[in-house]
């Protein structure tokens, strides 16, 4: 017999799990809501040619490709390498992310939408990494994004629901960095090697893991010169807060129009006192996202430094994303929250309310065949309370059905034997207590099951 298992980098999640993500889920949802935005599903799976080319170099080796049915081995005999291996054979992949999808979607209801069209997407996705702590390969993402507006207000709001969403799930100390991709470019060009751009980013988005040095390795293997990494190395030592930090980007990169326009932006979103956030955005010139897309705003979140979590959300503007699929000059600004981190976090620092957690709260004993209709009776008066109640599938006795509710978590049981027949009243235990006492079956609609 196989021994039963699931896939590496994918999990089980069991109800008292399932409780809590719905949680996390809920507070986002209503959020995203609360900002105006629209729900949205696409497929698991889109065309190949959909995704590839869109995530840079490193992520399209992360992507899951589709094997095609049918008979593929002739296919296979025609390839040259794997890369080509993979196109012939794999017509379809699941999907990356939640951005390219959308970006998808806009450009084929085109004509059917609003503009600017704000929707937000809680869907999983998969990668094909190496699994590890807070790094699995299938997962949720919850995206919020506006396209077709060109105005920084959107932004300010997006920033705006991340800080209402952590501080709503009580996650003191996170961290919202952002920069803007304008900026990196902007230094691309200082050191008169544009075409290099995404090199420049890829290595500086190493920079938490490989240190300045590493960084610095991988420039010059990128094939950029000494004094252009020393260049390099003056902007990402750039410090103080946002404003002094502001000024000497002004100062280093002031040959650089496309910097200066960049360098206006972030000054927007940070002062413009449209906003006031609990914990106020961090201007992090190291901050690169090493993704092809985005063109101007990028953000990440960051969980409490208490906790060893990498980036538990990020985005940014991407002024001509649908342009990839035929529809050109859409600009676009979006957010991701990465739900399994944050589950991650808010469980190491023990931050998941009780409510959060509850389910069934009364469980009905079944007393016997002459007990059971009033014992329904009444269920089905919790229940259209709003009160989570079931019972006892079948007649058992009374220390198995306690047991049941004791492994359930269940915190009441309604007792309804001969007594409380004759009586016209219920026993109803609290399990966390021991506590029991006798109602009259009148007092039940107002009998609190806190």
């Amino acid at each position: 017999m196989i021994k039963p298992s699931i896939p590496k980098g994918t999990r089980d999640f069991g109800p008292a799990v399932v409780r809590k993500r719905h949680y996390i889920f809920q507070t986002i949802r209503e959020t995203f809501e609360l900002f105006g935005f629209q729900p949205l599903e696409t497929p698991a799976m889109e065309n190949l040619s959909t995704l590839t080319g869109k995530y840079g170099e490193e992520g399209d080796k992360l992507i899951f490709k589709i094997l095609n049915n049918g008979d593929i081995l002739g296919q296979a005999q025609m390839a040259k390498d794997s890369r080509e291996l993979a196109t012939l054979l794999c017509e379809k992949a699941l999907r990356y992310d939640l951005t390219i999808p959308f970006a998808r979607y806009v450009v084929m209801r085109q004509h059917e939408l609003a503009l600017p069209f704000k929707r937000y997407q809680m869907q999983p996705v998969w990668r094909a990494d190496n699994p590890q702590r807070g790094r699995y390969r299938e997962f949720y993402q919850c995206d919020a994004d506006v396209v077709g507006s060109h105005s920084l207000l959107n932004e300010v709001e997006l920033l705006l629901i991340y800080d209402r969403v952590f501080s709503r799930l009580g996650m003191q100390g996170y961290e919202v960095r952002i920069n803007n991709r304008k900026i990196l470019s902007g230094l691309a060009e200082l050191i008169g090697k544009p075409e290099q751009l995404m090199d420049i980013t890829i290595a500086i988005d190493k920079l938490d893991k490989i240190g300045i040095q590493g960084v610095e390795k991988e420039l010059l293997d990128r094939g950029l010169s000494q004094q252009d990494v020393d260049i390099i190395n003056n902007f990402l030592r750039i410090d103080g807060n946002n404003d002094e930090k502001l000024e000497q980007l002004q100062v280093l990169l002031q040959s650089s129009t496309t910097a200066q326009k960049g360098i206006a932006e972030l000054s927007f979103v940070l002062n413009s006192g449209l906003a006031k956030f609990q914990s106020p955005p961090i201007l992090d010139v190291t901050l690169a996202r090493g993704l092809n897309y985005y063109t101007g705003l990028i953000v990440e979140a960051k969980a409490p430094p208490s906790v060893k979590m990498g980036s538990i959300g990020g985005g940014g503007r991407y002024d001509d994303l649908t342009g990839l699929f035929g529809l050109p000059g859409l600009s676009g600004v979006g957010i991701s929250f990465g739900v399994d981190r944050i589950y991650d976090v808010l469980e190491e620092l023990q931050l998941f309310p009780a409510t959060a957690q509850q389910g069934t709260r009364v469980l009905f004993l079944h007393m016997g065949e002459q007990s059971l209709p009033a014992a329904f009776q009444y269920l089905m008066q919790l229940r259209e309370k709003g009160v989570a109640a079931e019972l006892f599938h079948e007649p058992a006795k009374m220390d198995k059905q306690m047991k049941y509710a004791d492994k359930r978590g269940i915190p009441y049981v309604v007792i309804i034997g001969e007594n409380e027949l004759q009586e016209n009243s219920l026993s109803i235990k609290n399990l966390q207590t021991g506590q029991q006492q006798k109602i009259k079956v009148e007092e039940l609609a107002g009998f609190d099951f806190k």
